[in-house]
């Protein structure tokens, strides 16, 4: 008889914790080394029963997920917040380690069971673009300087990622882009050669790693006019060229009239 009363209670205590619902299509927003976990959980109802709602996130390397259970050490980045949401940004998730991210649903006296997802941020998380994006004409060319995307941190992406390369994109205005060309480069100051003189370009850049073939947006879109042609100082030279040229005449007029002069002098005087 006692061992069916104990039954009853745990039975009991089983139906009261699963009539809380718990967390449902867990998802992450990522943008570098930023990352939140975002959750749904909809059963108001629920709530308005068992008084108020609160969640509690963690995360777990899928190394400590090998050990025994109760010798695993899941670390609580949020607990009891009423947010549907989680930012682990700050969490220190290693850019090339694996984890378990899981959400549980809490109240004042009951819990729900875990929600998990499992997370890499090399594999995972989304690359930003570049943090900017400088376009100046030179000399009839294009220079286009990319400063690289930035971690949480303010550290170059291509620290966690050294196969990171940009891909420009370059069209002439009116035109539209996709009647651009693009050019593959790793490096963050490039040329762009062999354009018309007095013609308006536009520019963009996207980031791209290949081993996960991750690509960004694109940049913000930038435009300029090339100068009228390769040679920008030609007008300049020409100018020193006149200047030169009449300096020049005036010189040998002033020769020929000190001559002439010379000759009528000495007529004067036989």
């Amino acid at each position: 008889m006692k061992a069916l009363r104990c039954f009853s209670l745990l039975l009991s205590l089983s139906v009261a914790l699963g009539d809380l619902s718990r967390p449902q299509n867990l998802s992450l927003q990522t943008l570098n080394t930023q990352y939140v976990l975002h959750w749904d959980w909809a059963d108001d109802q629920q709530t308005a029963v068992n008084g108020t709602l609160t969640f509690t996130a963690q995360y777990l390397s899928v190394l400590q997920s090998r050990k025994a259970a109760h010798k695993q050490k899941w670390r609580t980045v949020c607990a009891d917040v009423s947010e549907r949401h989680c930012d682990f940004t700050d969490a220190g998730l290693n850019y090339w380690g694996i984890y378990y991210l899981r959400v549980r649903a809490n109240t004042a006296q009951w819990f729900s069971s875990w929600t998990n997802i499992s997370f890499c941020p090399d594999r995972d998380a989304d690359l930003g673009p570049p943090s900017s994006v400088k376009l100046t004409s030179v000399k009839g060319d294009l220079e286009i300087v990319i400063a690289d995307p930035l971690s949480s941190t303010n550290e170059s992406m291509k620290t966690l990622a050294p196969d990171m390369h940009y891909l420009i994109q370059y069209w002439k205005k009116p035109e539209d882009y996709k009647k651009g060309k693009v050019l593959k480069t790793k490096n963050n100051v490039v040329t762009l050669s062999e354009l018309d003189g007095s013609t308006w370009y536009c520019v963009r850049v996207q980031s791209c790693c290949d081993f996960y073939n991750k690509t960004s947006v694109f940049s913000d879109t930038h435009c300029t006019r090339t100068e009228d042609g390769k040679c920008s100082d030609c007008e300049m030279d020409y100018r020193w060229i006149f200047i030169a040229g009449v300096t020049a005449a005036v010189l040998v007029l002033a020769v020929i009239g000190y001559i002439i002069y010379k000759r009528n002098s000495k007529g004067k005087w036989t």
